[in-house]
């Protein structure tokens, strides 16, 4: 006698179940480029920009005996200049003919591939640039702490201050030394572990060691060739090297105002000593408003310090609890900005009114002859079943003022972070 009908002789009728919406599992984070962006943009050439600025006063002070006295002779305020160029960078989509052509439409995929790839292209490149709005204008988006090779893959576990943040996966990534003078080699990124900061990059770097630093495919020779200006080369206080062609050993008119964090965790009189060294420079009348832009874990810290000190009054009735504060802080009048790009060791006093951007091409395709997508070549130099797009920018960004920023660095990271 035939059996029960099992489920294996059915399982070519069965239709398959697959939700309409595609969930993202990763951040796409652009705040801080967000709020640059924002700002009037200046609209500029290939040329060097120049911001006129009156960088000291002028005349000589003085006591004079008007009996026939020597006045003495005059001076006047120096003015001098800060100057811009920009810099090009790219987000770089390819896909197959077969992706394109089995998304198409509804009765194929719950997503047409190639139009998802188009709208995530402007979402990551304000992804990448909000990255490199961290650093020093070098592309540095990572420092080796340690190195592992295996089966012709190196895993680089990254240093606490941003660990993986700041790179993606499938990213090609440059290695250089510590002092961004000798290059070891370059990878793409195969594996992105942001919670253990952790990459692997494959194919594995010769020489790659602990305190060799990350850079961005493109900048081939970081030292000289600068990348996007960001928060750690206009909040400086360096007395070496240059700020926008000016030399920081003899202008220090264009240091920003730094308060060493001393290792330590966070402290109630340091945000405060850092408005009062803006204040110190720029004048108590001068109506800048800073916003302190940090880490969420610097922002726990604060509100660590806040809870030592609250008391909580009960009523005579049920009541919810809730012993954190919500997202209204202030850091000695600063409202706070959490962003989790930033530096886990830094708090920086940004004031938007100050910063700019000097932009030579908006965000948008690389195009030619009026083409946006282009088809790429096989081997035999006959066409390949695959296209290429480029989002593409060139800007770059300033400070009018670095006397009017402060920061405090050098912060313990908290616990778990």
């Amino acid at each position: 006698m035939p059996g029960p009908v099992i489920e294996s002789v059915v399982a070519g009728t069965e239709l398959e179940r697959v939700l309409p919406k595609v969930t993202t599992v990763f951040e796409s984070d652009d705040t801080f480029f967000g709020n640059i962006k924002k700002r009037d943009v200046e609209i500029v050439s290939y040329r060097e920009m120049r911001a006129p600025m009156e960088l000291r006063p002028g005349g000589r002070f003085q006591y004079f005996n008007p009996d026939g006295g020597d006045l003495g002779r005059g001076g006047g305020p120096t003015w001098d200049k800060a100057v811009v160029r920009p810099v090009f960078l790219s987000e770089n989509i390819e896909y197959t003919k077969l992706t394109q052509w089995s998304t198409d439409d509804r009765r194929k995929s719950v997503i047409n591939a190639v139009r998802r790839l188009t709208a995530g292209a402007t979402v990551e490149i304000k992804r990448q640039l909000d990255a490199q709005l961290q650093g020093t204008g070098t592309g540095q988006v990572g420092t080796i702490t340690v190195v592992t090779t295996s089966g012709g893959v190196d895993t680089y576990t990254l240093d606490s201050e941003f660990g993986a943040r700041l790179v993606r996966y499938d990213q090609v990534i440059q290695v250089y030394d510590a002092t961004l003078a000798t290059f070891r080699g370059k990878g793409v990124i195969t594996l992105w572990d942001v919670e253990n900061k952790q990459i692997s990059v494959t194919p594995a770097i010769a020489g790659a060691t602990a305190t060799d630093v990350l850079v961005v495919d493109g900048l081939t020779n970081p030292t000289a060739l600068p990348g996007l200006y960001g928060v750690g080369y206009h909040h400086s206080n360096a007395s070496t090297g240059t700020w926008l062609g000016y030399d920081r050993a003899t202008t220090p008119e264009i240091r920003a105002n730094r308060v060493n964090g001393g290792a330590a965790a966070l402290t109630l009189p340091l945000p405060r000593l850092a408005i009062n060294k803006i204040g110190n420079r720029v004048g108590i009348d001068n109506n800048f408003d800073p916003h302190a832009w940090t880490h969420p874990c610097q922002a726990q810290a604060y509100e660590e310090i806040g809870q030592l000190i609250s008391i909580i009054h009960k009523a005579p009735r049920d009541e919810a609890l809730n012993l954190y504060f919500g997202d209204n802080m202030q850091l000695a009048g600063a409202p706070i900005k959490q962003h989790f790009n930033w530096s886990k060791k830094r708090i920086d006093f940004v004031v938007s009114s100050v910063w700019g951007r000097a932009e030579i091409l908006p965000i948008g395709f690389y195009t030619s002859d009026g083409r946006r997508i282009f088809e790429l070549r096989g081997a035999s130099g006959g066409v390949a079943a695959a296209d290429i797009f480029y989002m593409i920018v060139g800007f770059q960004t300033f400070v009018l003022n670095p006397a009017a920023t402060a920061y405090i660095d050098n912060l313990a990271i908290p616990s778990g972070y």
